[in-house]
């Protein structure tokens, strides 16, 4: 399994991080995607790369929620992380109307900035997006097959926007949401839809613990280790077995990120 979404440089994390990514592995994870949120973010995941080389992979970017505070040459910041071999795709970048913890016109912005830098650098994009669908694609057509690869992180959209998305040929990443009944309703009858060589899967731990573990663990922080429970949760939904779903996802997962077949 590939763990396409883990913010690992989440202070959640700093006490027990090696054990972390062991339990995972124990649990037949066999590499994962560092998210970076911001600049600095970014850094330290790239920082994590180099110290579990054998596992760890990174994007580098800016959520939609550090837009406000990007500095003058954050740009530059994204571009020279680019050029470590470790750094996959830009992201997690995006737009989030939801909380609106930066100013909508500066989210579409530095999301518009980073959009054109991956034009330019040539990577896949991880992308956020929560009730701004209709901007957040607008922005991202011109971009349609001048970038490698578009993932939608973290999908918990209807079924028109995930329509929309596969039409624009992106991957869709799958949570924990689903295994949430009451609020991943919609998702849970959607995902259907979602063809094989589109899909991949993915904790966001820490955030995002799946529902259905049981025995519920003692900590409410998610981690890679649960990341079966999204398969086994998949699978029951759509009467697909586990094994095709990781070995489809992991497949996706190696072609957009440039991983190495385990």
């Amino acid at each position: 399994m590939i763990d396409i979404g883990v913010n690992f440089t989440n202070k959640r994390f700093d006490k027990d991080r090696l054990d972390v990514i062991q339990r995972a592995i124990n649990k037949d994870v066999s590499a994962f995607v560092v998210t970076g949120t911001n600049v600095e973010e970014s850094k330290k995941a790239l920082e994590l790369c180099q110290q579990f080389p054998d596992y760890l992979s990174c994007t580098a970017g800016v959520h939609p929620h550090d837009a406000d505070h990007v500095s003058a040459n954050y740009l530059e910041e994204i571009t020279d992380l680019a050029r470590y071999h470790q750094v996959k795709a830009i992201g997690e970048c995006g737009l989030d109307f939801n909380r609106n913890f930066s100013a909508p016109e500066q989210q579409l912005k530095v999301f518009q900035q980073q959009i054109d830098l991956a034009i330019v650098l040539k990577l896949p994009l991880f992308l956020h997006q929560r009730e701004a669908f209709e901007p957040w694609l607008e922005l991202l057509k011109p971009a349609f097959g001048k970038v490698p690869a578009m993932v939608s992180h973290c999908f918990t959209g209807n079924k028109v926007e995930l329509e929309r998305c596969l039409a624009a040929d992106m991957y869709i990443g799958i949570s924990g949401w689903l295994c949430d009944e009451r609020r991943g309703q919609e998702l849970r009858d959607i995902i259907k839809y979602i063809p094989l060589n589109r899909l991949m899967i993915e904790t966001d731990a820490p955030y995002l613990t799946p529902r259905n573990i049981r025995p519920k663990p003692k900590s409410s922080r998610n981690e890679p280790a649960y990341l079966p429970y999204v398969v086994q949760t998949y699978a029951e939904i759509t009467g697909l077995s586990p094994q095709k779903i990781i070995e489809h996802s992991s497949i996706n997962a190696q072609k957009v990120f440039d991983l190495p077949i385990p």
